[in-house]
């Protein structure tokens, strides 16, 4: 059934949008270092706290391109939603250094690294990601969280199709659509302060008969079925897959929140579970954040964070937009 939500103008989301904003980026910057590292090797040195240098020898308190995209779409969200403002966000992120931790991009996927190209030759926003099936990379579901807010009390259509839209600024193929829409599905009915895990079991229903009823095939379905037909929290870690897939980066998600029940433990099993930690952190993170509130987030890993007061800040803008101030 669906979840009500009175307009954004009647409730004042600015804890949550500090909690999301917050958890992805922390969950980011405690991947970056240990970015491509083995689950093995994680294994016998694991990440417990908030850590400098390793991969791209950096401070601790670094996030990467997750979040700097997920502040790009944020940025965005403060004017009137418009996809060219997005797109040309992520342009001046990648060749002006807009929104970057200490002023420069040092982490871009393939799959974003064309797309934006292609935007800054003028290819519309929604034409230029990639369409292949090949180019389902987590490079949309890592930054689409402040989109929930945009989102939250428009209809299912209309929540699919923006979500569509801004998933295929990078990353057009349904399957990054699927996963996205999937994830803030998930973050929507955590606002509403449903269990994680009754969220968990009203997915299983809810998302596969709207992408039915939207004609999107059996066959599409089908690779979410870890999701829509197993208890993905009952799955070995070793079944657990942490590479750049964007499937991979879902589940492990979903899988990291529904086996823990704290923000720290939740991000911390994601980032130890290596390879793409940064964004396996940052999507964990985003819904742990939201789960559990911003004072759930270690204030040491906070006060470590590059640019907090920016986010901070951004944070307040947004609501004050979403509020109508």
């Amino acid at each position: 059934m669906e979840t009500w939500f009175p307009h954004p103008g009647d409730i004042d989301f600015r804890e949550e949008i500090k909690s999301a904003l917050f958890g992805v980026a922390v969950g980011d910057a405690l991947g970056v270092p240990v970015e491509f590292e083995s689950r093995h090797s994680l294994s016998k040195d694991p990440v417990t706290d908030m850590k400098g240098f390793g991969t791209y020898h950096l401070p601790a308190g670094t996030w990467s391109d997750d979040s700097s995209l997920t502040f790009c779409l944020a940025e965005a969200l403060t004017q009137e939603f418009d996809m060219n403002t997005i797109g040309q966000n992520f342009v001046r992120w990648y060749y002006q250094n807009f929104w970057t931790p200490r002023g420069k991009v040092f982490d871009i996927g393939i799959t974003t690294q064309q797309a934006v190209s292609r935007l800054a030759k003028g290819i519309k926003p929604e034409l230029a990601g990639g369409f292949e099936e090949n180019e389902n990379g987590n490079g949309s579901l890592m930054r689409i969280l402040p989109l929930l807010f945009y989102l939250i009390e428009k209809p299912v259509n209309e929540r699919f199709g923006i979500t569509q839209k801004v998933s295929s600024i990078t990353h057009g193929h349904i399957r990054s659509v699927i996963a996205c829409f999937y994830y803030l599905e998930f973050s929507r009915q955590i606002l509403s302060g449903k269990d994680k895990f009754e969220i968990y079991s009203n997915l299983k229903t809810e998302i596969p008969d709207h992408l039915k009823s939207i004609s999107i095939s059996q066959a599409e379905i089908a690779h979410f079925d870890r999701l829509f037909k197993d208890d993905i929290h009952k799955v070995s870690e070793d079944k657990i897959q942490s590479g750049g897939y964007v499937l991979y980066t879902l589940e492990a998600s979903i899988w990291c929140l529904l086996t823990t029940d704290n923000y720290k433990s939740a991000v911390l099993k994601a980032v130890n579970l290596g390879n793409d930690t940064d964004t396996t952190g940052a999507v964990t993170g985003g819904l742990a954040g939201l789960l559990y509130g911003f004072d759930n987030i270690p204030t040491k890993w906070i006060t470590q964070l590059a640019r907090k007061d920016d986010i901070e800040n951004l944070a307040e803008r947004l609501a004050g937009k979403l509020a109508g101030q």
